[in-house]
C-alpha cells in the first residue's frame, strides 16, 4: 500500500512506530470554536470550556445542560428522559434479526461477566477480610447523532447490571431531529437500563456527575465519546470514579509467515476505518508476509466505504515492522502495552502466554478482534494510549467497591495491641498509642 510505513530493525521499531507520543492539544474546526464562542462568549481551549460548563450545571442541572446543548447549536429533546416503557418500545420496533443479534451479544456478554463475579462471601484472616459491594448508580455515555455504537452500550452498562448495580442511567445525544437513536434505546432495554437522557457532550458527563433534577448523581461513569467527553470525564474524576479515559483505537498485530495477509489486512481495516487517529500496526518477521499484506490492502480499500478515513489511519499511524525473529516482539509488546493484540500464524498459541501487557489479546484465525467488538463476550471498552500498563478492560469490578471489615474477637486482638502502641509512639502519636493501651 502506498504511504504505509515499513520498518526494519527492532531499534527503529521501537523508536519509529512503537514510540508513544504524548496526545497533542486537540485542533478544532472553526465551527467548533465558533461554537464554544456562542456558548460563554468567548474563545476557549477545550479544557477551560469543560470546566465552565462544570460550574455551569453545577448550578443551573438539566436547565443549565439545555441552555448549554441550545447555544452550542445542537438538538434538545422535549422529554429528555426516556423511561423503561420507551426503551421497550424502540427494542420491539427493531426488524426481528436486529432483536435476535442484540439478545445473543448480550447474553454472551452477560454470561462472561456473570462467570466473572468476585466470590460474594468474605476472603481474610484472623478477623479481618474485605467484601465487595455494587455502587449504587452507574452513568453510562453512548455517542449518538451522526454515530451510534449499541455495542458499546451493552459492554458498558451489563457489567453494571452483572455487578449489582441499583441503577444504571445511559446519557446519549440525540440527532438531528431531537430523538435518541432508535438502536441505542433498544441496546439500552436488552441491558436492563433505568433510563436514557437524551443528553450529549460534556454537559452530560457534567450533569451524571453531579446530579441534575430527575438524573442521579452517578458514582462510576464509563464509556465512550469525542475529545469534549474525554475530558468531561477527566474532569469528573473525584465527582465519580472514572475507570478510564477513552481514546482512539488501537490494534497491533503479530503475525508469522504461515498467516493468512488477506486476514490480516481485513484486521488491519477493521481498526483503520473508525477514526483518522485509529493506530493499525503488523509486526513479522517475514519480508514476503509484509508485502502481501501491502497488496491486500490495497485490494481491500478498492471498495472500502470508508476507505478515506481508513487510509488517512494507516497512513499517519499505521506501519508494518520487520523483525529478526517474533522473540523480539514480546518486550517490545509489553512495553508499548497495546488495547488490542491479535496473534495470527502458526506461532500464535506460542506466544500468547509472553504477551503480557496487551488489554486484549486475540489469539489465532478464529478469534480475530472483530468478535470481541461485538459477540464473544468480554468488554471492547479497554484501555488506550499505552495505559494498559497498569489499567484493564472494563469490567465488573470497575462497579464494585472494595470494603475492608474489621471484626476481631479478644482472643485475636489481644496480642496485637502492645505491638500498636510501640509503633504508634514511633511515629509521635500518642493518643494512637493509648487507645491500643485501654483495651
Amino acid at each position: 500500500m502506498k504511504g504505509l510505513r515499513v520498518v526494519k530493525g527492532r531499534s527503529r521499531v521501537q523508536s519509529e512506530l512503537l514510540h508513544r507520543h504524548p496526545l497533542p492539544t486537540p485542533r478544532l474546526g472553526p465551527d467548533q470554536r465558533r461554537a464554544m464562542r456562542g456558548v460563554y462568549g468567548r474563545d476557549m481551549a477545550v479544557a477551560e470550556f469543560v470546566a465552565e460548563v462544570f460550574e455551569e450545571v453545577r448550578g443551573g442541572g438539566l436547565a443549565a445542560a439545555e441552555r448549554i446543548t441550545r447555544a452550542l447549536g445542537l438538538p434538545w429533546a422535549e422529554r429528555p428522559r426516556l423511561g423503561p416503557d420507551l426503551l421497550e418500545a424502540a427494542r420491539s420496533r427493531l426488524p426481528r434479526q436486529t432483536r435476535a443479534d442484540l439478545q445473543l451479544a448480550a447474553g454472551r456478554v452477560r454470561a462472561f461477566y456473570e462467570a466473572t463475579m468476585p466470590d460474594p462471601g468474605p476472603a481474610g484472616v484472623d478477623g479481618c477480610w474485605q467484601q465487595f459491594h455494587p455502587v449504587r448508580v452507574a452513568g453510562i455515555y453512548a455517542p449518538g447523532g451522526r454515530a451510534a455504537y449499541p455495542s458499546s452500550l451493552l459492554m458498558t452498562a451489563i457489567p453494571a447490571r452483572v455487578a449489582g448495580v441499583s441503577e444504571i442511567v445511559v446519557a446519549s445525544p440525540p440527532g438531528p431531529g431531537g430523538e435518541v437513536s432508535r438502536v441505542v434505546l433498544a441496546a439500552a432495554a436488552v441491558a436492563g437500563v433505568d433510563a436514557v437522557y437524551a443528553i450529549g457532550g460534556a454537559q452530560a458527563i457534567a450533569a451524571m456527575a453531579l446530579g441534575a433534577g430527575s438524573l442521579p448523581r452517578a458514582d462510576v461513569l464509563a464509556g465512550p465519546g469525542n475529545i469534549f467527553v474525554v475530558l468531561a470525564l477527566r474532569h469528573a474524576f473525584g465527582a465519580a470514579g472514572v475507570p478510564s479515559l477513552p481514546g482512539p483505537t488501537e490494534t497491533l498485530i503479530v503475525a508469522d509467515r504461515t498467516a493468512d495477509p488477506g486476514h490480516v489486512a481485513a484486521d488491519l481495516l477493521a481498526q483503520a476505518e473508525h477514526d483518522p487517529m485509529a493506530s493499525a500496526l503488523l509486526l513479522t518477521d517475514s519480508p514476503e508476509l509484509a508485502a502481501s499484506v501491502g497488496a491486500e490492502l490495497e485490494d481491500q480499500l478498492a471498495d472500502l466505504p470508508r476507505a478515506g478515513i481508513a487510509r488517512s489511519a494507516l497512513a499517519q499511524n499505521g506501519g508494518i515492522g520487520l523483525l529478526a525473529d517474533l522473540a523480539e516482539a514480546i518486550d517490545l509488546v509489553n512495553a508499548y502495552a497495546p488495547e488490542h493484540l491479535c496473534l495470527l500464524g502458526d506461532r500464535a498459541a506460542e506466544l500468547a502466554d509472553a504477551m503480557t501487557g496487551a488489554a486484549g489479546v486475540f489469539v489465532g484465525d478464529w478469534s480475530p478482534e472483530v468478535l470481541g467488538d461485538y459477540v464473544a463476550g468480554p468488554s471492547h471498552v479497554m484501555p488506550v494510549g499505552g495505559t494498559a500498563r497498569f489499567s484493564s478492560p472494563v469490567s465488573v469490578y470497575d462497579f464494585l467497591k472494595r470494603v475492608n471489615r474489621f471484626e476481631l474477637s479478644r482472643q485475636q486482638a489481644h496480642p496485637l495491641f502492645a505491638v500498636a502502641a510501640r509503633l504508634a509512639r514511633l511515629e509521635g502519636l500518642e493518643a494512637h498509642a493509648r487507645a491500643a493501651e485501654r483495651r
